[in-house]
């Protein structure tokens, strides 16, 4: 049985942290949206009824609809083994990634630190001082949490000697945070090796390595979460 997910098209967003995972799992997938577009999307999340998702992204297993990336992360974690099995470590798993959601919050609101439905154009000198407040205080601090995460590993992933969710989101965050500020990332990133190498094996994963290279990974773009606006980096 192949899942469904559900995820606006055209960019990564919240739902390149379950791709990935799907990705490297070898998990089989329909990204509807992709092919239904944003107006199918929209009638199948109206369909959902009252106990539907809020948003996307979300996962139709069966027939069973889960929303939010950590819960949707839980799910596949348990049910295809990307997460430990006793449940101090599959509680700590979800509680970084939710760490994780916290940060992408963040990173969203440098865009819109005013008005969230106004445009990027319209709030400029507030998401100028949003950003160096989060390159200069916010990032760093995330960035130790993951890297203290990683050193307390009990082997060369976070949760042991095999790779789990939150390796392939670590890694997301690592591609995201390059790709938004390569400056800051440039300047930082060689206080954190831990969370780069986590990156880098990520990455040399044969099914993230071959979902990298295919047309199902979109490229970051300025319609995402991760947003380039050279304005807003600095070293």
């Amino acid at each position: 049985m192949a899942y469904d997910l559900w995820y606006w098209p055209g960019i990564q967003g919240r739902g390149e942290f379950v791709r990935l995972a799907l990705e490297a799992a070898g998990i089989a997938y329909n990204d509807r949206a992709r092919v239904a577009g944003e107006e199918g999307l929209l009638a199948d999340l109206e369909r959902r009824g009252a106990r539907g998702p809020f948003a996307p992204p979300y996962l139709d297993a069966d027939g069973l609809v889960i929303a939010q990336v950590a819960n949707i992360l839980l799910y596949l974690g348990e049910r295809h083994r990307l997460a430990p099995a006793d449940p101090a470590g599959w509680l700590w798993l979800n509680q970084l990634q939710l760490t994780i959601a916290d940060l992408v919050a963040e990173v969203h609101n440098i865009h819109h630190p005013v008005e969230m439905m106004a445009y990027y154009e319209e709030q400029k000198p507030e998401a100028a001082r949003a950003a160096r407040q989060f390159r200069a205080e916010r990032l760093p601090k995330f960035l130790a949490h993951f890297e203290a995460s990683v050193n307390d590993a009990p082997g060369d992933w976070l949760t042991g000697e095999r790779w789990s969710y939150g390796d392939t989101s670590l890694f997301q965050v690592v591609e995201g945070l390059r790709y938004m500020f390569p400056q800051r990332m440039a300047a930082l990133q060689g206080d954190y090796p831990g969370v780069i190498r986590i990156r880098d094996q990520v990455a040399a994963l044969p099914g993230v390595r071959a979902y990298l290279r295919s047309e199902r990974r979109l490229p970051f773009n300025t319609d995402g979460i991760f947003r380039h606006y050279p304005e807003l980096d600095a070293a």
